[in-house]
C-alpha cells in the first residue's frame, strides 16, 4: 500500500527522507563493520588475558605474569592519544575515508601478527617484547580509528536525528567484545583444554585477518563526508589541525571540558562494566574462564540495544543528562553490586554437600630436572547448593625432599576454579547486565556530544584526543591500577580487600560528575555552529 501525500512537497520530502535514510545506513554499516572489527582484534588481547599471561611471561610468579599482562594490555590504551593526534591530523587535512582505512589494516596485521608470537620458553624475553610493540601499534591503530568513524556518521547524520545514528557506532566496542568473547568459547569447544593452551588460543587473533580484508574491501568503496568533501572544495580545511586544536586557547578549552567532564569519567565506567567485571570474576571470584565468557557475553548481548535507547533519548533531552545521571547511578551502586557478586559465590559460607568431597594425588618425573618430581594434588569440593569447586595443588620435589627456597620449602603453584550454579549464574548475569546499563548511558551519547563540541576543520583531531584519553589512559588503566589495589588490600588483611579496585573508578567518576554538571551545557549544538 503506497503512501498518500496532500503536496507534491511532503511527497518530495518523504523521499528525500528516505534516500538520506538510506544513505546513512550504508555509512552506519560501512563505518561499524570497520570499527567493530577493529575492536574485536584490539579486546581479543584482554579476554585472553589470563591465558596470555602464561605464554608470555615467566611462569613461576602467576600473579606477577598477570599483572604484566594486563600493563601489556594497558600499553595499548596509553598510546591510543598519540594515535588520535597522529591519524587525526591525516582525517582533517587528507580525508577521514583515507585515514581509517589505513588503520583498519594496521590494526589487522597486527593482531594477526600477536597470534604467531613464539612463546616465552620458546625465545624468551623476545616474546613479551615482539608482543608489546605489536600492542602498541593496535592502540596507535584505534587511536585514529574511533574519531574517524565517529566523525564520517556525525557528518552523514540529520541534525534531529545525530544522537541514534551515531550510537550505533557506540554498539560496535560492546559487540567487538561480545565477538571476541563468543570465538573464544566455540574455540575452547572445538579444541581439548590441553590443545586450546597450547596453540588454540591462537585461533581467535588469526581470524581476524579474514574479517579485516572483508570490512577493507567495503570501506574502500565509500565516499568521503559530504560536510568535509565541501569544506575542501571550499579551502575552508585546516593547514595544521594539531596548532589549531590545542594552540588555540578557546579550542584547547574546549578540549579540557570534554575530557573532564564526560569522557573520564564515560572511561572508567566502561572498563568497570565490561572488563573489571570479567577480571573479577575470573581472579578474585575464581570462577572458570568459560564460565565468565558465557555470562559476560549474555549480559552484553542483552544490553547492547540500549546504546541505542540512549543515543535516541539523546537527541530528545540533550547528552548532558543522560551521561550524568548514568555516572551518578554507577559511582552510588558499584560497590553494593561487586559486594552481592562476591558473596554469592564465596566458599567460605558454603556447606560442603555429602560426599562432595574427592582428593587425588598423582606424581610424574619433572621434565627438566633429572631425579626431581612434581607431586600434584587434585580436590574437588560440592557444595549443597550445586557450587563446585576444583583445586589443583603442584609440588616440586627433589629426591632429597621439598625443593627449598631462602630456607623454606617451595610454595606450591596452586590452579583453582569454581562453577557455580544456575541461580548464581542468572543473578551474576543481572549485575554484570546492570553495570552495562550504566555503560550505554553514558558512552551512546558520547559521539554525538563530542562531534559537536569541534568545528569541521579541526573536528578528527579535537575530538579524538579527550575521547582517547578518557578512555585510553583513565580507562585501559583501570584493570591494572584495580587489581594491584585488590592485592595490595588483601596483602593488608583489608575486610573487604575484594572491593579496594572500585576506588579507582568511583574517584575518577565522582570527580568528572560535579565537572560535567556544573561546566557543560545541556543544549545539543549544530555541527555548523562554532564555539559560543
Amino acid at each position: 500500500m503506497s503512501k498518500k501525500f496532500k503536496t507534491q512537497h511532503e511527497h518530495d520530502a518523504y523521499v528525500a527522507e528516505k534516500k538520506k535514510n538510506k544513505t546513512i545506513w550504508g555509512v552506519i554499516m560501512a563505518s561499524s563493520l570497520g570499527t567493530l572489527i577493529e575492536w574485536y582484534d584490539f579486546y581479543i588481547f584482554g579476554s585472553l588475558a589470563v591465558v596470555l599471561a602464561t605464554k608470555f611471561f615467566p611462569a613461576d610468579n602467576p600473579t606477577a605474569a598477570f599483572l604484566s599482562t594486563l600493563a601489556t594490555f594497558a600499553a595499548g590504551f596509553v598510546v591510543r592519544p598519540f594515535g588520535a593526534l597522529f591519524f587525526g591530523r591525516l582525517g582533517d587535512i587528507i580525508g577521514r575515508k583515507y585515514t581509517f582505512l589505513v588503520t583498519l589494516l594496521i590494526m589487522g596485521f597486527s593482531t594477526f601478527l600477536i597470534g604467531c608470537v613464539p612463546s616465552f620458553e620458546t625465545i624468551g624475553y623476545a616474546a613479551p617484547v615482539l608482543v608489546l610493540i605489536l600492542r602498541l601499534l593496535q592502540g596507535l591503530a584505534l587511536g585514529g580509528e574511533y574519531g574517524g568513524a565517529a566523525t564520517y556518521v556525525a557528518e552523514y547524520s540529520q541534525p534531529h536525528r545525530r544522537g541514534y545514528w551515531t550510537s550505533w557506532i557506540q554498539t560496535t566496542a560492546t559487540a567487538g567484545l561480545f565477538i571476541s568473547l563468543i570465538v573464544i568459547l566455540v574455540t575452547k569447544t572445538s579444541l581439548t583444554p590441553e590443545e586450546f593452551d597450547s596453540w588454540g588460543w591462537r585461533i581467535p587473533f588469526w581470524i581476524s585477518i579474514l574479517m579485516v580484508g572483508v570490512s577493507y574491501v567495503i570501506r574502500r568503496n565509500m565516499k568521503e563526508s559530504p560536510l568535509f568533501a565541501q569544506a575542501k572544495k571550499e579551502g575552508k580545511t585546516s593547514t595544521n589541525p594539531l596548532k589549531e586544536s590545542f594552540g588555540n586557547k578557546l579550542n584547547f578549552k574546549f578540549v579540557l571540558l570534554a575530557l573532564f567532564g564526560a569522557v573520564m569519567g564515560q572511561g572508567v565506567i566502561w572498563y568497570t562494566g565490561q572488563f573489571y567485571a570479567m577480571s573479577f570474576m575470573q581472579k578474585v571470584m575464581n570462577i572458570d574462564s568459560a564460565q565468565v565468557d558465557s555470562m559476560m557475553a549474555l549480559a552484553l548481548f542483552l544490553g547492547t540495544p540500549l546504546f541505542i535507547l540512549f543515543g535516541w533519548l539523546s537527541d530528545k533531552v540533550g547528552r548532558k543528562p543522560i551521561m550524568m545521571i548514568g555516572m551518578l547511578i554507577a559511582i552510588i551502586a558499584y560497590r553494593p553490586i561487586y559486594k552481592t557478586m562476591y558473596t554469592a559465590v564465596n566458599i567460605e559460607d558454603k556447606v560442603l554437600a555429602e560426599k562432595g568431597l574427592v582428593e587425588k594425588r598423582t606424581a610424574k618425573a619433572h621434565e627438566k630436572i633429572a631425579g626431581d618430581s612434581l607431586i600434584s594434588f587434585h580436590t574437588e569440593k560440592t557444595f549443597t547448593d550445586g557450587t563446585l569447586l576444583k583445586r589443583d595443588s603442584i609440588v616440586h620435589w627433589a629426591a632429597a625432599g621439598p625443593v627449598m627456597t631462602n630456607g623454606k620449602a617451595e610454595a606450591p603453584l596452586i590452579k583453582e576454579s569454581i562453577t557455580v550454579n544456575p541461580d548464581t549464574r542468572w543473578l551474576l548475569i543481572f549485575l554484570v547486565f546492570v553495570q552495562v546499563v550504566f555503560v550505554t548511558m553514558v558512552y551512546g551519547p558520547i559521539a554525538a556530544f563530542l562531534v559537536e563540541m569541534f568545528p569541521i576543520r579541526i573536528r578528527y583531531t579535537s575530538m579524538s584526543l579527550p575521547y582517547h584519553i578518557g578512555n585510553g589512559i583513565f580507562g585501559g588503566l583501570l584493570p591494572a591500577v584495580a587489581t594491584y589495589l585488590v592485592t595490595s588490600g588483601k596483602d593488608a588483611g583489608h575486610a573487604e580487600w575484594y572491593l579496594e579496585g572500585l576506588w579507582y573508578p568511583i574517584i575518577v567518576a565522582a570527580v568528572c560528575l560535579v565537572i560535567g554538571t556544573l561546566y557543560l551545557k545541556t543544549k545539543n549544538k549544530s555541527l555548523e555552529e562554532d564555539h559560543q
